[in-house]
Formats: C-alpha cells, sequence, structure tokens
C-alpha cells in the first residue's frame, strides 16, 4: 500500500498549525495538521475536571480592535482566514493593572487609557512616554534587520522613572519573552502594542469558542486534522531535506514540505539534530484555577488582569526553588464585560516555576509540592487583588511537568526558544517553523505566523 502523500505536513494543532492548515486549504493544498493529544490547541486549550470546563493559556486574546476597525492585527487575520468576527464573541476587558512595588498603572483598551494612566502615576514621565509610544509606532518590529537590544536600556531613552520602566516590562515579559531577565526590543514592541495600544478581550465561552471556529473552518476547506497521531520523525531524504513524517504508530505520510509549530529544539530533535544548549528554553509556569463561590468583583477585586511584581525590581529568570511568587499575573476571567459563568468566579493565578525540580519529585512529594506552592501563590495574589482561599469551591493547578507532558516542549519552556528563527528555517530544507519560535507572541500572533509561513513557504515557493 503506497504511502499517503500531501503538499503540506503541519506538525502540531496549536494556533499557528491551525492557521497554517486553513490558509493552504483555502487554496486547494492538500495538507493535514497532526497532533499527539487528544485535544487541538496546544498550550492554548482547555479540559474537563468535575463536570466544569478549565482553560489553559488563555488569560486574554491580546490585540482588541473595536468593530469596524480594519488596519490592526486581529481584522487582518480573521480577513486572511475568513472567520467572521461574531463567530469568536468576543468581550472586552473591563479595566486591568499593572502593579510592581508600590507603584500602579491602571488601564483599559486603546492607547489614550495608558497615556491617562501614566499621567496618573508617574506625572513627571508623561513627556517622554508619549515619546515612547510614537517611537514603538514608527518601529517596524518585523523589518529586514531584527532588533535584539535589550528592552530596558532603551526605555531608559524616554523614561527616566526605573520604577515605571519595571511597570512596563512587567506585562511583556510575562506575555511572550523567552529570554531570562531580559526582554528584546522587537518583541516589546510587539506586545507593547498589542496590550497596551490595542487591548484585551476575550472570547465568550473561552479558548473552547476559538478552537472551535479554528477547527470548523479547516475542515470546511477540505484539510484534515489528525488528533492522537503523534509525529515520531520528520524524514529526510537523500539530499537531507524533508520529505514527510512517521507517526507514533508507524504510518508513513510524504509531502513536499513540513511546517513545524512544536519548537526549534524539538523540531530538530525529530530529525535527530541536535541543538546547543543556548538554545533551550528555561522558562515555565505554574498556574493555579480557583472557582469562586461568587462573582470576584462581588468579593472586592474587580480588574481583569493583574501584571504584579512584589519588589521594584522584577527577577524574570528559572527560580531557584518549585516556585517564585514574587511576580506573575492574576487573572479574573469573570470580570471581562461578558462571560458565561453565571454567580461563579473564575481566578487565576500564574508564576515562573522551575521544571527541572518538578520533574524531579516522586508522586506524593509532588502532590505536597503542589498544594504548599498553591498557597505560597494565592498568598502572594492575595496581596496585589484577592486572595482566593477563603471563597474557593473547586480547584485545579498545572505545573511544568503538566506543560511538558501534554504540550511537549523542552523544559515546559512555555515561550520556547530564545534562538528564534523569524524566518523559520532551521537548517533543513523544505522544514519551516511556525510559532512561538519563529518570533510571534500571543494568540493573534502564533495565528498570524502560521498564515505567514503557509504563504512564504507553500504558497509563494517556487516548484521543483
Amino acid at each position: 500500500m503506497a504511502n499517503e502523500r500531501y503538499d503540506a505536513v503541519v506538525v502540531g494543532a496549536g494556533m499557528s498549525g491551525l492557521a497554517a492548515g486553513i490558509r493552504l486549504a483555502q487554496y486547494d493544498k492538500r495538507v493535514v495538521v497532526l497532533d499527539r493529544h487528544a485535544l487541538w490547541g496546544g498550550l492554548n486549550s482547555f479540559y474537563k475536571r468535575g463536570g466544569r470546563r478549565y482553560d489553559t493559556g488563555l488569560h486574554a486574546l491580546t490585540n482588541w480592535a473595536p468593530p469596524g476597525e480594519k488596519s490592526t492585527p486581529l481584522p487582518k487575520l480573521l480577513r486572511q482566514l475568513r472567520i467572521p468576527r461574531e463567530e469568536l464573541d468576543l468581550a472586552e476587558q473591563g479595566f486591568s493593572e499593572v502593579r510592581v512595588g508600590g507603584a500602579r498603572l491602571t488601564f483599559g483598551n486603546g492607547s489614550a487609557s495608558i497615556e491617562e494612566a501614566v499621567a496618573r502615576a508617574f506625572p513627571s514621565e508623561i513627556d517622554g512616554f508619549k515619546r515612547l509610544v510614537q517611537a514603538v509606532k514608527e518601529h517596524d518590529p518585523f523589518g529586514a534587520r531584527p532588533d535584539g537590544g535589550a528592552a530596558r536600556a532603551r526605555l531608559a531613552q524616554w523614561i527616566h522613572d526605573p520604577l515605571l520602566v519595571e511597570c512596563l516590562l512587567v506585562p511583556v515579559a510575562f506575555y511572550g519573552s523567552a529570554r531570562e531577565d531580559e526582554v528584546e526590543w522587537d518583541l516589546f514592541v510587539v506586545l507593547f502594542r498589542s496590550m497596551f495600544l490595542e487591548g484585551l478581550a476575550r472570547p465568550v465561552g473561552g479558548i473552547k469558542t476559538l478552537l472551535d471556529a479554528l477547527r470548523r473552518r479547516l475542515v470546511e476547506c477540505g484539510g484534515e486534522l489528525r488528533m492522537r497521531a503523534g509525529v515520531a520523525r520528520i524524514l529526510l531524504n537523500e539530499r537531507q531535506a524533508a520529505s514527510g513524517v512517521l507517526l507514533d504508530g508507524g504510518e508513513v505520510l510524504e509531502c513536499e514540505r513540513v511546517l513545524s509549530s512544536a519548537g526549534r529544539v524539538e523540531t530538530l530533535r525529530l530529525c535527530g539534530l541536535d541543538s546547543p544548549a543556548e538554545h533551550l528554553g528555561r522558562l515555565s509556569f505554574c498556574e493555579t484555577t480557583s472557582i469562586l463561590a461568587r462573582p470576584t468583583a462581588a468579593l472586592g477585586h474587580g480588574a481583569t488582569m493583574v501584571f504584579f511584581a512584589l519588589d521594584e525590581r522584577f527577577a524574570y529568570r528559572r527560580p531557584n526553588g518549585l516556585v517564585d511568587a514574587t511576580s506573575g499575573v492574576v487573572c479574573a476571567s469573570d470580570n471581562y464585560q461578558r462571560h458565561e459563568y453565571g454567580d461563579a468566579g473564575v481566578y487565576r493565578v500564574t508564576c515562573l516555576a522551575n521544571h527541572d525540580l518538578w520533574s524531579g519529585l516522586h508522586d506524593e512529594e509532588y502532590a505536597a509540592a503542589k498544594l504548599r506552592c498553591a498557597d505560597e501563590m494565592l498568598a502572594a495574589a492575595g496581596k496585589v487583588a484577592l486572595d482566593p482561599r477563603p471563597h474557593t469551591t473547586a480547584f485545579d493547578m498545572f505545573t511544568p511537568k503538566t506543560i511538558r507532558r501534554y504540550t511537549g516542549p523542552h523544559g515546559g519552556a512555555v515561550y520556547g526558544s530564545p534562538a528564534q528563527a523569524r524566518d523559520g528555517h532551521v537548517g533543513v530544507e523544505r522544514l519551516h517553523l511556525v510559532g512561538t519560535d519563529q518570533g510571534t507572541l500571543g494568540l493573534v500572533g502564533s495565528l498570524l505566523s502560521g498564515v505567514a509561513a503557509a504563504n512564504r513557504h507553500v504558497l509563494m515557493a517556487p516548484t521543483t
């Protein structure tokens, strides 16, 4: 029996993989999207426990744009995927906060909101901040020459108060930096625009609403989605070019191109190739989800998101212990303007964690460590937002060990490798990266990465 043959095989059914599959199927390419797990979405997915659905990954969909806006990333993306905006049923944030040391910035959607927040909290810095905003608007983070300069040093050109610099770095780092103690300038520009100049929203129904829309669109276009179809190896021909994949069950799929959202290090390992140590990602997270007996706002906490650091200069690195609760992200999912939770509150806390330490624990140690670290994280959240423990009716938590088990990144590295390949090339012909390790961040960025890779490496590629 002959092996099946495709124009493209996409490894990984995360956001970028699904978007790449849709884009190719729209142009009548024979494409299959493969994933080892039962649910699509990758790091942004969902699961059920105790009859309740929990989101993973999604705190907010960045790049919010009002209906009728056509020029920003979100409407451009929806046009390219041919998904009506109404299918996402987006609800805006109410308001969010950045809290670093004793400083607080309270902001909503649109650039006017963050400028007003800076003027209130740091009045002497507002002129410099406006110049920063203008510089961000004028910079092309996807230009031919990547700018990997340190954002902290760049910010000092316009901002003189180091506390405001930290306030601007904390949310950007937690939403996308793969580098310890640093944010690259290009990345800062992308995320600053998407979070502060555009804004935050959430599909009513959570990540499943978006994933259902993507899956539906892929199938409508004639693309294939195969779950529980893990890739054991990317096959190379005699010219050492990608020629197909070998699945866990032994099936071989031949193809013209392979697009991989597995990550730079993981993709090369599938080819039987090693990566240098400096390419290995080190940043992972623990996250708790507390279901509350009452809406979060009724318990006295009204912010949708809180990005926090208890110290005036935060440490963004793999912690020496299991978890570092001195900084993190708090998300009250029921504080979006619309939601599906009724009279319950849904409260999530995310902090940096050490994958190697978590993975070295035996089962009993692991269970005890989860309880201990959850208490530490929730206590920290109580200092900047709400301590949910007295109001909790259901609870769950994931660790770097969970991330590695269900999504596969080396070291549980949520943002992948610090050595990104912006052009998608990893040194193997006919094999191209999509997603985080291509240098795109956030849900919209990941989806745009898949579209761009499909366009550049398949639809516009020369035939041979």
